[in-house]
């Protein structure tokens, strides 16, 4: 499957995104409020990932330095320049690029600009969806239908 294919069965609902100058606490309850792990940061108006803070980031940084951290911005914290992938890479290859870089959210750019965000649960449900369709069809070969 490819991850077009992936950003077309997502939800529509557009990509969250801030600005570096923006706090942490104002991306943990936009986090919060719409039920999702991770923000892109962008400083053009969204055309550019500048980074990615995450959920993550936020409990790691809350353990370090306590709750005072939430009044940084969220450019001391986020992400810097994240892995991309683009709408024609294979489920397979971002899944181990995930894998391999423990993260679990990827932007989505095409021709220099970002159209979307997967996470690894929206390439393991698509994946997942790929090996079932796969196994009907042998199972359809098989019982000759």
């Amino acid at each position: 499957m490819l991850v077009q294919q992936i950003l077309g069965d997502k939800a529509i609902g557009g990509i969250v995104m801030l600005t570096s100058s923006d706090t942490v606490a104002d991306a943990a309850r936009l986090m919060s409020e719409k039920r999702i792990g991770t923000v892109v940061i962008s400083d053009d108006g969204g055309k550019t990932p500048h980074g990615i803070l995450s959920e993550r980031d936020i409990v790691r940084e809350l353990g370090a330095a306590g709750p005072g951290c939430l009044s940084r911005k969220v450019g001391e914290m986020m992400t810097r320049n994240p892995k991309t992938c683009v709408p024609a890479d294979h489920s397979v290859k971002i899944l181990s690029t995930m894998t391999e870089g423990r993260f679990r959210h990827m932007p989505v750019m095409q021709d220099g600009a970002l159209i979307g965000l997967v996470s690894i649960g929206d390439v393991v449900k698509g994946r997942l969806s790929e090996l079932a369709a796969e196994r009907d069809a042998l199972q359809g070969m098989i019982m000759g239908y």
